[in-house]
């Protein structure tokens, strides 16, 4: 199964990844986290790695190689044929280029690409790449991949979502956070992909929880579950160590059970 992972700047789409990956290795999942940020460059370290993997995007022989295979897939008329830029038909798994991937007890980290220098252009070949890879990923009953993606909406406009099964929005409090809520699950749809709903995340108490929630349903979206404001991620984001989520958000749970197809009760408030 492979699961995105949406949200506006700076909700914690991270924070939640790491958690649900977590949630699923307690459930005997073996676990591949896709980092599809091209900014975000701290979650290894939240994971527990030393150090990130090689990204993927020097597999297809780096961004110019990305870049020339893009222009190459336009037609003397304008269309779009897309040209695959990994050599490979098809991935596995537990059978990743050693190089590309880091893991550790059951959790594994393939990160797409990052933006390293000013003038170095959009992040369009890292989006091309994260929907190739993940279409050719190939995933057992035993397996979950979990896509942290970058900020905001523009990956649908390249795609991702096609090549995923669950597509979930991480909320925090604020108005222009909901509001991106509801666009990701109309794009979602458009996508053909499953919008499954909403985490709450950075939620300071109750009352809040139950505003952010009600302002959700409003627009027709599941709170699946809340991640509580904690000092402990605070710190954990300050120091660059790792995500230490045991009994934080015992939400996951159920998030992992509804994930998993199964129907475990939404978050009330």
């Amino acid at each position: 199964m492979k699961i995105c992972v949406c949200g506006k700047g700076g909700s914690g789409k991270s924070t939640v990844v790491v958690l649900l990956a977590g949630e699923f290795r307690r459930r005997g999942k073996r676990v591949l986290v896709v980092d599809s940020d091209e900014s975000n460059a701290g979650l290894y370290w939240m994971l527990g790695f030393d150090q990130p993997p090689v990204p993927l995007l020097e597999l297809a022989g780096g961004k110019k190689n990305v870049k020339r295979a893009l222009r190459a897939a336009f037609t003397e008329n304008g269309e779009y044929q897309e040209k695959p830029v990994l050599a490979r038909d098809s991935f596995r798994v537990d059978d990743l280029p050693a190089d590309y991937v880091r893991w550790a007890d059951g959790l594994g980290l393939v990160c797409i690409g990052k933006i390293h220098q000013a003038l170095e252009g959009c992040a369009c070949p890292m989006g091309v790449l994260s929907r190739e890879f993940l279409r050719k990923l190939q995933t057992t009953d035993d397996e979950v991949v979990v896509v942290d993606m970058e900020a905001g909406v523009e990956h649908f406009g390249r795609g991702v979502e096609t090549s995923v099964d669950a597509v979930l929005t991480v909320v925090e409090p604020s108005l222009e956070s909901v509001s991106l809520a509801e666009r990701i699950k109309e794009l979602t749809s458009g996508a053909g992909a499953r919008f499954t709903g909403a985490v709450l995340n950075k939620i300071g108490d109750d009352a809040i929880g139950t505003q952010l929630a009600g302002e959700l349903k409003k627009r027709d979206i599941r709170t699946l579950g809340v991640v509580p404001f904690h000092r402990d991620f605070v710190r954990s984001a300050l120091e660059g160590g790792t995500l230490q989520s045991a009994g934080v958000a015992p939400d996951m749970t159920s998030l992992a059970e509804i994930l998993l197809g199964g129907d475990g009760p939404s978050a009330e408030h």
